[in-house]
């Protein structure tokens, strides 16, 4: 599937800074990077926009199919749908409800698996998601599990949308984040879980450049 291309996946939940840690990972790496959760969260806003029902499988399905979908470049990649950016829409938390839903479908999952294989491309490529190890890219010689508690990380969002000036609760996020990570886990269908050879990195107590030499070092040993 990866025609020898190194990869490195970073699967776990919400907020654990699994995008943060990637994308610093693939820039000092040179490597390409995918962030699988920009692709779910596109099609949420895809079909948002569609007025497309969320038990409407099969409108989803042909949504996904046709998706015209662009990434840009920078720290902090821009996302491009139908040529227009949603960069911004893409964070907001209606979104993220909207995204786990869809997700936990298998047949939505199915028409996304190949848009996301299709960025392991040679010198290497860094994988961002929730299921990344366990099924887009079983064959993944580095694997990383990457988690902090609940409460930790709704204070990392809670920190972030306040300096948007969003007016949020700590307490309602909190509450968010856990049946995410319930919805997360317990669907049918490629629930978050650790990968087989995975390793463990716990970030609730951890600086973000100690996450990311914790993962640069896997490729070392």
């Amino acid at each position: 599937m990866s025609n020898n291309i190194p990869i490195m996946t970073l699967d776990g939940p919400a907020g654990a800074g699994k995008g943060t840690v990637s994308r610093a990972i693939a820039k000092t790496l040179g490597w390409q990077y995918l962030d699988s959760g920009a692709i779910y969260r596109s099609l949420a806003i895809a079909v948002q926009d569609a007025g497309v029902l969320l038990d409407d499988i099969g409108g989803i399905v042909d949504i996904a199919n046709k998706m015209d979908l662009r990434f840009g470049s920078g720290e902090a990649p821009s996302v491009f749908l139908y040529g227009q950016s949603i960069t911004d829409r893409i964070t907001s938390e209606t979104c993220g409800h909207i995204t786990s839903k869809i997700a936990a479908n298998g047949l939505v999952r199915q028409a996304l698996l190949q848009k996301q294989r299709e960025f392991c491309r040679f010198p290497g490529l860094v994988a961002d998601g929730r299921d990344m190890g366990t099924v887009v890219f079983p064959e993944a010689k580095y694997k990383v599990y990457l988690t902090a508690s609940a409460e930790e990380r709704a204070k990392r969002r809670f920190k972030q949308l306040k300096e948007k000036g969003i007016d949020v609760s700590l307490m309602g996020l909190a509450k968010e984040i856990e049946e995410r990570d319930r919805r997360d886990m317990e669907r049918s269908v490629a629930p978050l879980k650790m990968a087989d050879g995975a390793v463990l990195v716990d970030s609730s107590d951890m600086r973000i450049d100690e996450v990311i030499d914790r993962c640069l070092g896997l490729l070392a040993a």
